[in-house]
């Protein structure tokens, strides 16, 4: 079919996210059939009990009410047995005041990491730093890729899910940096014509000011 992903294959942007279940410091779970509605951020680490990890887990729990307000979930996942994930949580909530509250998946097997390309075989054999953002249909709408030596920049991963969710709502395109852009600052882009007369009626637009524009391809507008 389709929407299936071959064992092993690293899943596209707008394809189905590949389905599991999993053991996970919060009980099990079905996926994505448990967070039918809700935007995901899935993402993997290399391993529990480590520096780099650590920071990231602490930083994606002090902005994890902010990923709630935009009706998203996170979900953690490496190659570690849940005991594992127990403890660790437990260390970061002792020793860093900090309680870990989204669920870490037990991937003690890889076969999840299998199925989401998360295992990168000249990296290692722990599972690098990889991003899914998958919105309420189960669409995957954007994957990051980090090295194990690399720590993630939650901010912008939150700036994404931001993006994706105004681009839905009002059929745009968002610019680099959004929303402080170089060119056209808290501006969304409005989707280039394709025909001859669209083309026309953007400039009409443009000269009514309803939105601005550099040429016929490139306009944009405040929201």
């Amino acid at each position: 079919m389709k929407d299936e992903i071959v064992h092993g294959q690293i899943p596209l942007l707008g394809e189905k996210a590949p389905s599991f279940e999993a053991k996970t410091t919060n009980g099990k779970i079905k996926f994505p059939d448990d967070y039918k509605g809700k935007w995901v951020v899935l993402f993997s680490h290399p391993a529990d009990f480590t520096p780099v990890c650590t920071t990231e887990f602490v930083a994606f729990q002090k902005r994890y009410e902010e990923f709630k307000k935009l009706n998203t979930e996170l979900i953690g996942l490496s190659i570690d047995q849940v005991f594992s994930h127990i403890k660790w949580k437990e260390w970061i909530k002792e020793k860093l005041g900090i309680e870990i509250e989204f669920p870490i998946i037990d991937d003690s097997l890889g076969k999840i990491s299998s199925i989401y390309g998360l295992i990168h075989p000249s990296k290692g054999t722990n599972t690098v730093r990889a991003v899914f953002i998958i919105d309420p249909n189960g669409i995957i709408r954007a994957i990051i890729y980090y090295p194990q030596e690399l720590g993630r920049n939650i901010d912008e991963i939150i700036r994404a899910v931001k993006a994706l969710q105004v681009s839905d709502k009002n059929k745009v395109a968002m610019p680099a940096n959004w929303p402080e852009n170089e060119l056209i600052k808290d501006h969304v882009i409005v989707p280039p014509a394709d025909s001859e007369e669209e083309a026309k009626e953007r400039l009409e637009k443009a000269k009514k000011k309803e939105i601005e524009c550099y040429d016929w391809w490139f306009c944009h507008k405040k929201l």
